[in-house]
């Protein structure tokens, strides 16, 4: 017997041993039996056709080539060719064998190397579980933000970058610190996946300034980090010191989950009452939200504030942006 089955969520599924009802030979009674073993089994999303949609629109600026990259000669990390000496070149770059051999002073010189690491830090508390109440968007903003991750590494590692994800504010779900050391190719994205497949929000607050502290141990090596969550005007002091420990190291792109439900609270037309006491209270908070989004004092192009639906092309729109001036 064969039948289909379709998972209403991501993570671990398990099944129980199925149970079969046998009639006796002569039909006057009838046993239960368990047959077969108990299995548990990993739930992906499937995130092909929304990956398929958001990519298409970034083909234009992606080249298919491979990464871009931007070749300045001096002392970087990648190796490109031996040359004559020239005046003003450092002592350091004389290579003493080849010099030996050519019987003159022969320097290395090197090409800046603009593969990077891209690092997400996904916030995994209470405010990620929030959805729209009208359905307009699926899945809760929480899947939205998994969804702009997958979205971004994907193009991450075809640009030849390093993706590495930290969650934080999960407690109880398994998501609390969970850490994916970067890794570039394939294999990198592929990890990636594997990683968060099985990650759901809880019910707690997150706390930005030990997350942030808790990422600066793990990474070394400069990286763009991408800070996921959703902001509110209490958050100004916690998010600001959060991005200022990361900023002394890294480069830091926050990107904050706005509701579509309040926008569309503030804009709809008063009618009665009840809309008459909705309107302003949107609008306060959304003020609220603003001001407290003006204290981060973060630059225009480190901050991203958009809906749920619209935040996978504007991570990939400021990646790119990034990574063709050269600042990563």
């Amino acid at each position: 017997m064969a039948y289909r089955v379709k998972p209403d969520r991501r993570g671990n599924a398990g099944f129980g041993q199925p149970h079969v009802r046998i009639a006796t030979p002569w039909g006057l009674w009838q046993r239960t039996r368990r047959i077969g073993p108990q299995q548990e089994v990993k739930v992906f999303p499937d995130y092909s056709r929304l990956l398929g949609q958001t990519l298409q629109a970034t083909d234009r600026r992606a080249p298919a080539t491979g990464a871009i990259r931007k070749r300045r000669r001096g002392e970087g990390t990648d190796f490109r060719q031996l040359r004559e000496y020239r005046q003003g070149d450092s002592l350091r770059s004389i290579d003493w064998k080849a010099t030996a051999r050519q019987r003159k002073p022969i320097a290395r010189e090197y090409q800046e190397e603009r593969d990077q690491q891209v690092v997400f830090l996904l916030d995994c508390g209470r405010r990620m579980l929030a959805r729209e109440q009208d359905g307009s968007e699926q899945g809760s903003h929480f899947d939205h933000a998994l969804q702009a991750v997958l979205t971004l590494g994907f193009v991450a590692q075809k640009q030849g970058d390093a993706v590495g994800l930290m969650c934080f504010g999960g407690a109880g779900t398994g998501a609390d610190g969970r850490w994916l050391a970067p890794a570039k190719g394939r294999a990198g994205f592929d990890r990636l996946l594997a990683g968060v497949y099985d990650v759901q929000p809880g019910e707690t607050a997150p706390d930005y300034t030990q997350a942030a502290g808790a990422l600066m141990k793990k990474l070394s090596k400069r990286a763009f980090v991408v800070l996921i969550t959703n902001l509110r005007d209490e958050d100004d002091l916690a998010m600001r010191n959060a991005c200022e420990l990361l900023g002394t190291r890294h480069m830091v792109l926050c990107a904050s989950l706005r509701e579509q439900a309040l926008d569309r609270a503030a804009a709809a037309p008063v009618a009665g009452f009840q809309d008459a006491l909705r309107q302003p209270a949107a609008m306060l908070y959304l003020q609220q939200r603003r001001e407290a989004i003006r204290r981060l004092g973060l630059r225009a192009n480190a901050l991203v504030d958009v809906a749920p639906g619209q935040l996978s092309a504007a991570l990939i729109g400021r990646y790119l942006d990034i990574k063709e001036s050269g600042q990563l």
